[in-house]
């Protein structure tokens, strides 16, 4: 049977780390601390690198941001959308086509819309966050309460 470790982690500083796009980073979270960190994901260092590959019991890649699954998921949304006039707009934006904008350009021009998409992204990335917390046993009731409280 695994141990669960059971540190106090920063819920926002884990949402931001699971949710960056920035690719020159590579996040980890110290299971024993529970501090979320970067390193630099072009640093040379040979001895940083060889550190957290001993340390995998207790510095945990944190994933990085999946663009394909975010695509998905606004393809989703986007189908789900009752107006046809604002959904065909998000699809040609979604599909890089001109004139459309970002999509975060638009949507505050429909903020039910706008809101139902921060509630949806919201319990996405707290799923992920919950199923990777499981698989690494850090996730207590603490855990569960902690997020139930935040959706």
């Amino acid at each position: 049977m695994a141990i669960v470790h059971n540190v106090e982690i920063v819920w926002d500083e884990l949402m931001d780390a699971f949710t960056s796009g920035q690719s020159d980073r590579v996040y980890f979270l110290d299971r024993y601390t529970g501090e979320i960190f970067f390193v630099p994901a072009t640093l040379e260092d040979d001895e940083v690198w060889r550190q957290m590959d001993t340390g995998r019991d207790r510095f945990l890649e944190i994933p990085r941001f999946d663009y394909g699954v975010e695509r998905q998921f606004m393809s989703g949304f986007i189908g789900a959308i009752q107006d046809s006039g604002l959904r065909s707009i998000l699809d040609g934006s979604l599909a890089g086509k001109k004139p459309y904008g970002n999509i975060n350009e638009i949507l505050p021009f429909f903020p039910d819309e706008e809101e139902r998409l921060t509630a949806m992204k919201d319990d996405f990335f707290a799923s992920r966050v919950k199923n990777w917390l499981e698989e690494n046993n850090l996730f207590t009731v603490d855990t569960e309460a902690m997020l139930s409280s935040r959706m």
